[in-house]
């Protein structure tokens, strides 16, 4: 037995409703209360009667009731209110709080099932049953795991902010340069981020070669000895702010070109967010301006500087190319990037209607195509949009990898139609 399947009987309420404490006491439960995954007893502020007496307080769970006293609870004062102990075997009969053993209480089938669940070695535990889910009961289920996962990036947009004295714009340039990396230079962008701050390509954003020859320099790729007339100017220009904002030029060899297509590479991406830099202009207030997701695209549809349409690389002509971020990078960059921070902004200043705003802008972009989504969806599960394949990369990650199947909705509607 593990207490997570105590927690999931009581919070489901699949313990027998006649329960009786092991003095032989009544036990009538009102509400199972607040689920508690900090410090402290299970769960809190739970209504139950004991002998015809009503109790609020807390509810602590364990295998055995010694493990009251194996854990410490005794000189805790967390656990003062605690108004019942929950156990599967009472091995112990010192605790004065009232005790309710559940061995023999509660459909054991079910705690059966639960075992194949957590030994399955298949890629996710309910492979074959999931397809079986009704609609109602798996769309809900996404939605909240979705907006699980939006309260995750908000937590690391919060620190972000913090970090930054509480500027949203350039906690958003931190962001959005991360997810320019298509995770393979996610470091690298960030690192960058770091070394070239919003703040000062601000006093440069009305010279594009500055800002590009900033950006370049810093990432390391003007160290070399030049022929060409464009990567001259860069070398000069950054000399100069170098000097002028004390710079510091990160090493090239952090950046990875390998099995990128040319288009993808971090030459090219940080060319891109040169010209990008200069929307960055008060880019917060029109994010929240914007009530159709079609206008974010069009915030990125940006021209870099017509070197690159010849060149991937410095000193390599190739032939000629407009290399705009395509509607997949692009993508990613509103859910990774713009989204969570204008979530996070709706949290902040509880604006609900721009969270739902948020949510709905989930719904109008195309599902992403990768491995877990693939998975999913060759298991029957319709994926519409990425709202739903965000939640189903979250779910995988956070749930079905960890075994969590006693939080998971799909799990507890696999049980009743067992």
């Amino acid at each position: 037995m593990r207490e997570e399947f105590l927690y999931y009987l009581w919070e489901n309420r699949l313990l027998d409703r006649d329960l009786v404490t092991v003095d032989g006491d009544s036990v009538t439960v009102l509400s199972v209360g607040l689920r508690n995954h900090n410090s402290g007893p299970d769960f809190l502020d739970a209504k139950v009667k004991v002998a015809g007496t009503l109790w609020v307080g807390h509810v602590e769970m364990h295998v055995n009731a010694s493990d009251w006293f194996r854990h410490g609870h005794q000189n805790d004062e967390a656990y003062n209110n605690v108004v019942l102990h929950v156990v599967y075997i009472n091995d112990s009969e010192r605790l004065a709080i009232p005790t309710v053993e559940v061995a023999g209480r509660f459909d054991e089938s079910i705690y059966s099932r639960y075992k194949v669940f957590m030994q399955s070695q298949r890629w996710v535990a309910c492979e074959k049953q999931i397809a079986c889910i009704q609609t109602f009961t798996w769309l809900s289920w996404l939605e909240r795991v979705v907006v699980e996962r939006l309260e995750e990036e908000v937590a690391d947009v919060q620190k972000r902010l913090v970090s930054n004295n509480y500027d949203w714009e350039e906690t958003l340039y931190q962001r959005v340069m991360r997810y320019l990396g298509l995770k393979v230079n996610n470091d690298a962008f960030e690192w960058l981020s770091r070394l070239l701050p919003l703040r000062v390509l601000r006093k440069h954003l009305d010279n594009p070669v500055v800002v590009e020859a900033m950006f370049f320099g810093c990432a390391g790729f003007l160290d070399h000895e030049f022929t060409e007339a464009y990567p001259l100017l860069l070398q000069r220009e950054y000399k100069i702010m170098k000097s002028k904002f004390d710079l510091i030029t990160m090493p090239e060899s952090y950046w990875k070109f390998l099995r990128l297509r040319p288009p993808n590479f971090p030459t090219i991406r940080i060319a891109q967010m040169a010209a990008l830099v200069a929307t960055f202009d008060n880019l917060l207030s029109k994010m929240l301006a914007i009530n159709d997701v079609n206008d974010i695209y069009n915030l990125f549809d940006v021209d870099i500087n017509d070197y690159w349409t010849t060149h991937f690389l410095f000193e390599r002509p190739s032939r000629r190319q407009r290399k705009s971020l395509g509607s997949t990078s692009v993508d990613i960059l509103i859910i990774n990037a713009i989204i969570p921070l204008m979530f996070c902004y709706g949290m902040v200043h509880d604006n609900q209607e721009l969270k739902e705003r948020c949510i709905g802008f989930l719904e109008k972009i195309r599902p992403e195509d990768n491995l877990i989504v693939r998975n999913f969806t060759e298991m029957g599960v319709s994926v519409c949009n990425a709202q739903q394949s965000q939640a189903l990369i979250y779910l995988y990650n956070n749930y079905c990898k960890k075994r969590r199947c006693l939080e998971c909705r799909v799990f507890t509607a696999i049980i009743k139609d067992y």
